[in-house]
């Protein structure tokens, strides 16, 4: 797979009917390597690297908007069960545009999140709530977790 701007982690891979297939900590199983699925496993690696708990991570979860099904890459809770960072992954090969940030928004709207991150593991985008200003301000990256 891709060399990615994160650092470098190691994966449990092997190969399971003609696929590569990776396991996931998270989800506790095995799952089909896309390009995709590279980035969300180096970006959950990379939270965990940042002092956050593996049990207040979730990712692949369906979520409703509007009564609308949507499915968000990976959240993580704070000790308290409130969302603190919402990532939206990419594949390596997509480009990230204004319709992905407009995307995590509109996730935003239900989720709430303190954090938004918007990665293609190539492009890696941080976004802070400020409170003072009630907006997002872009981080150049994520800060360790403080309990």
């Amino acid at each position: 797979m891709k060399k990615l701007n994160l650092p470098l982690f190691e994966f449990k891979i092997k190969k399971e009917n003609k696929n590569n297939v990776i396991f996931d900590e998270i989800r506790k199983k095995w799952i089909i390597l896309t390009p995709e699925e590279w980035v969300r496993q180096n970006f959950i690696k990379y939270i965990i690297s940042r002092d956050y708990q593996a049990s207040h991570i979730n990712c692949e979860k369906v979520f409703y908007i509007n009564k609308v099904q949507k499915r968000y890459d990976i959240v993580v809770y704070n000790s308290i069960g409130e969302v603190e960072i919402l990532v939206e992954c990419k594949s390596s090969e997509i480009k990230i545009n204004n319709n992905h940030f407009d995307q995590v928004m509109r996730y935003n709207i239900e989720l709430k999140s303190k954090w938004i991150v918007l990665t293609n593991g190539l492009e890696n985008y941080y976004f802070k709530f400020n409170e003072k200003t009630n907006d997002y301000k872009q981080e150049k990256d994520l800060t360790n977790y403080s309990k």
